[in-house]
């Protein structure tokens, strides 16, 4: 006998209507807590920018940049080995004036220095390189703290891309948690972090127009950028580079922006007199002798179009 199983479930007296309602009745009944739908997601702005070249950092590496009554400081990237081949050399912090004349030299312990600020009198130099962590020097280059990033090995935070002195606070823009973390500068305690998903990020820069402040850093869509000269002649990004701003009190997105083809590489960050200020460092990683920027070495000034 061909029993087929649409006429074994009639059989037992259930159709598909029939299942349908059988499993909604014994299905729980819900409460009604009032939910309702999440909004739909906030368009964040976007804006360009490009760059303008304001003077050239002579036979350096510029990888930070501080804005003070007394000028723009400056400091230098050796990358002489990335701070591992047990050579270390000193790396400076210079100030200039907006000419690009040097008014004073400070060499500090740093390796492969990768974030900087100036704040409470001193010079923080962010170590990207050999025992990493971040140096405060005073103006006479004397080491008055060398000590690692927070929520990390005691012996070994890693390194950092940005710092940036705010409201007696210094901002770490660290590489192994992938968050701008705030610390006290005085007992070394975190207080609060922003976490970022940039393929890349660097250089930091408090924003204080916002509203309890903003935080600028810089992103990519990759670990480094090179440029290469296509057939038009011209400098192209071999990569997307950009801009994010956080609440600072909230870590929200704010806007975002991207560089135009052909632009500087941003390394440093500081907002001056509502500008955002930058340097371009023009080395590449372990292996490559530069990016091929058409600005390495300059100090420069971003400007939204």
């Amino acid at each position: 006998m061909d029993l087929r199983k649409r006429d074994f479930l009639a059989g037992l007296g259930l159709t598909a209507a029939g299942i349908t309602e059988a499993l909604a009745q014994a299905a729980p009944k819900g409460k009604d807590l009032g939910a309702v739908p999440p909004p739909p997601p906030r368009k964040i702005p976007h804006r360009k920018v490009t760059t303008k070249n304001l003077f050239k950092v002579p036979n350096a590496y510029p990888n930070g940049v501080a804005v003070t009554p007394e000028g723009v400081w400056v400091a230098e990237q050796k990358a002489a080995g990335y701070g591992n081949s047990g050579k270390h050399e000193k790396e400076a912090a210079w100030l200039f004036d907006w000419k690009g004349n040097k008014l004073k030299t400070v060499m500090t312990d740093s390796y492969n220095t990768s974030g900087f600020a100036v704040g409470n009198g001193h010079l923080w130099m962010g170590a990207n390189g050999g025992p990493q962590g971040i140096y405060e020097v005073d103006m006479n280059g004397k080491t008055v703290s060398h000590r690692q990033i927070p929520l990390g090995p005691k012996d070994n935070g890693s390194g950092c891309h940005g710092l940036t002195w705010a409201n007696g606070k210094l901002w770490i823009v660290s590489n192994r948690l992938r968050g701008i973390l705030r610390v006290d500068p005085k007992t070394w305690a975190p207080e609060f972090m922003i976490p970022f998903t940039a393929s890349r990020w660097h250089g930091s820069a408090w924003d204080s127009s916002h509203p309890g402040g903003a935080m600028w850093m810089v992103t990519g869509t990759s670990e480094i950028n090179r440029y290469i000269r296509q057939a038009d002649g011209k400098l192209h990004h071999t990569t997307t580079c950009g801009l994010v701003k956080y609440d600072a009190t909230t870590g929200q997105v704010l806007e975002t922006a991207e560089f135009l083809d052909g632009t500087a590489d941003a390394h440093g960050l500081f907002m001056h007199n509502g500008k955002l200020i930058s340097c371009d460092a023009g080395v590449g990683p372990p292996g490559f002798e530069g990016t091929g920027s058409p600005a390495a070495g300059y100090v420069f000034e971003i400007v939204f179009v």
